[in-house]
């Protein structure tokens, strides 16, 4: 079986407001796939229900073939994890100990961490260059410093799945391109599958293999950035003029949205 996820049939409502409707499609092994679309348009909610977070009114989602349902939240962890949009620091914990929590999936009955576990703690915190911050508090940290270290945790956890939600938000952009490389490289030394929703459009366009482009709950496209990043599906998802042509930097579709100043009167 190519795919790691298959998406069926997802429908989710709330307060009578579609949040979701019948958004189906798949994900196949070690696929870098990015969720686009507007505010509003479900991203979130479809990630949460990939992360088993949320339960989905209608429809399944299918995880190496088997039934999310299935999976105790524990097996869960081991195949997946997520990298939230906001992070909570309820406590003043090191970076090392924010790490080594991404081995709480594989822990004995006892939970306490063997030598492995901190060898792999380590490795992840070299991977993303934080070793440097090993003592550091969380709330030491600058933003891009603490992406890289809840970026760790997750690699940590050793899973087959990493989802990422707007991981690039509020950073500058050579912070965006740090993250950005970092999960490129990890999924394609590890074959990894990276889930992400992003609202950077040139950044998908970048480094996705497909791109999914939801608008009010409901699949407008699923595809490659050539065949999404289209002028008319853009403006019509996003409701502003949009300019499509060819990055600079060779094959890459590059989105600009047009600002009314620039409009010919």
């Amino acid at each position: 079986m190519n795919n790691i996820l298959d998406i069926r049939n997802i429908s989710l409502n709330y307060r009578n407001k579609i949040i979701l409707s019948d958004v189906s499609c798949e994900v196949k092994r070690g696929e870098f796939f990015v969720i686009i679309g507007p505010n509003g348009a479900g991203k979130t909610s479809l990630l949460k229900i990939l992360a088993g977070l949320q339960k989905a009114q209608q429809g399944s989602v299918l995880i190496k073939g088997k039934n999310i349902s299935a999976y105790t939240r524990r097996s869960l962890s081991k195949t997946m994890a997520i990298v939230p949009q906001q992070i909570e620091i309820g406590f003043p914990f090191s970076v090392t100990e924010t790490v080594i929590m991404g081995r709480t999936p594989h822990l004995g009955i006892l939970g306490m961490e063997s030598e492995k576990d901190f060898a792999i703690a380590q490795e992840a915190m070299a991977f993303t260059e934080v070793t440097h911050l090993a003592e550091r508090k969380l709330f030491q940290l600058s933003g891009g410093e603490l992406q890289r270290v809840i970026i760790a945790r997750a690699i940590c956890q050793q899973p087959d799945i990493i989802l990422l939600d707007e991981p690039t938000t509020a950073l500058d952009p050579a912070h965006q391109l740090k993250i950005m490389d970092l999960m490129e490289k990890f999924r394609r030394e590890h074959g990894t599958t990276i889930i992400m929703v992003s609202h950077d459009l040139n950044l998908a366009s970048m480094y996705s293999d497909r791109l999914l482009l939801l608008k009010e709950g409901r699949v407008v496209k699923t595809g490659t950035p050539k065949t999404v990043l289209h002028k008319k599906l853009l403006e019509e998802s996003y409701g502003c003029e949009m300019e499509i042509d060819e990055s600079p930097l060779g094959q890459v579709a590059r989105v600009t949205p047009v600002p009314d100043k620039y409009k010919p009167l």
